[in-house]
């Protein structure tokens, strides 16, 4: 376990959207925390499709993947007026495994390069304010893959852990579980000793 893992991290306590109006032009700062790169494009997809309408979408985000991954998009405003001040408060305020998009709907005024860099940051700004900022521990998914006689000595032992796990009951049961970093191990072990190593075990 590399010391990275066993680091406590700031990130935002949820999902939250923010609004206001500058001079016409509508913005609405929408953040929420992610576990992954992956997660974070799909949260961009989704504000994205919810605001189909908007002028602009602006997308960015800090993930703490393998490497670590900060990505940021003017989406079609000017260079390094939208995505880049979005990116910068996150990194101001030293947040990871979060997500922000800023949604802008012209109003009819152009607010200039300066303009919009305080808009865009602002928006993020308000929408993190708005979730609150906690310090979070490094998570990792683990997946107990048993058949059905396993099933609940398996649901009992994540239950007792008091982790997060999802089921899913097909020909075998599936437990897909956020299990903090500095204690996978000791569930994994815990899970082969409680089914007699009868469990099949991923990381995901």
């Amino acid at each position: 376990m590399s010391d990275a893992d066993r680091e406590t991290y700031r990130t935002v306590a949820g999902e939250a959207t923010a609004s206001f109006t500058v001079r016409g032009s509508e913005f609405l700062g929408h953040v929420r925390p992610v576990e992954s790169e992956g997660a974070a494009e799909a949260f961009v997809a989704a504000v994205r499709e919810e605001y189909a309408d908007a002028t602009h979408n602006v997308p960015a985000y800090r993930v703490r993947d393998e490497p670590f991954r900060e990505y940021s998009s003017d989406d079609g405003e000017p260079s390094g007026s939208a995505g880049k001040p979005a990116l910068n408060v996150l990194q101001g305020r030293e947040l990871e495994n979060v997500a922000v998009v800023v949604t802008r709907y012209y109003g009819g005024t152009n607010l200039g390069v300066g303009g919009l860099v305080r808009a865009y940051g602002r928006a993020v700004k308000e929408a993190v304010d708005a979730a609150g900022v906690v310090e979070a521990e490094p998570h990792e998914r683990v997946r107990a893959t048993v058949a059905y006689d396993d099933s609940g000595t398996v649901r009992g032992l994540l239950e007792s852990a008091g982790v997060e796990f999802d089921a899913d009951y097909g020909e075998r049961v599936v437990f897909d579980a956020r299990v903090p970093v500095a204690d996978a191990a000791d569930l994994r072990d815990r899970l082969r000793s409680a089914t007699s190593g009868r469990v099949d075990l991923d990381s995901g």
